[in-house]
This record gives structure tokens, C-alpha cells and sequence, in this order.
């Protein structure tokens, strides 16, 4: 199935962290905390304007991100787990 996000909304797949800390301790996964950080799947077209005007996108698929710990609505799309968000929720773009 194809999904596109609709207006400034953007389908993002979560970045598994690193199950280690520094020092070498392995983390269990009922202690970790959810990633922060995602790929871009797939974007909408852009908000609009009052006047009607596009403001195109400023991410696109295949950028890597970072997005607030509470950001976004969880969906499974094709089996998957991933989040749906508005690219407002989008701190930055990693490059």
C-alpha cells in the first residue's frame, strides 16, 4: 500500500538507538527510551498560505531527523510501525 501524507504532514520511520551506553553497559529494552531521531518516508506538498499560495516542504524522504519525545501519532502502515507529524514537530535535519 502507498501512503502519502497530506498538507505539512510527514510519515517518519524511528532510528533505532544504540543498545550500549559509552562505558559499555548494555541497555535493556524496558529501560530504553523511545528515538528521538527518524527517517523521512514520505512528505505532503506543503502547507498553504492564506491567500492559497504552497510553502513547499523543507524536509523530503530520505532525510534523517530529529523530532521532540512526544511528537507525532503512531500508525502502522504495510506492517510497520511508524509516525505521522506535522514538519512544525521537526526540530532539525541531520546531514
Amino acid at each position: 500500500m502507498a501512503f502519502k501524507p497530506l498538507h505539512d504532514r510527514v510519515l517518519v520511520r524511528r532510528v533505532e538507538s544504540e543498545a550500549k551506553t559509552a562505558g559499555g553497559l548494555i541497555i535493556p529494552d524496558s529501560a530504553k527510551e523511545k528515538p528521538s531521531q527518524g527517517q523521512v518516508v514520505s512528505c505532503g506538498d506543503g502547507a498553504r498560505k492564506d491567500n492559497g499560495e504552497l510553502i513547499a516542504m523543507a524536509v523530503k524522504a530520505g532525510d534523517t531527523i530529529l523530532f521532540g519525545k512526544w511528537s507525532g501519532t503512531e500508525v502502522t502502515v504495510d506492517g510497520e510501525e511508524l509516525l505521522i507529524m506535522k514538519e512544525s514537530d521537526i526540530l532539525g535535519v541531520i546531514s
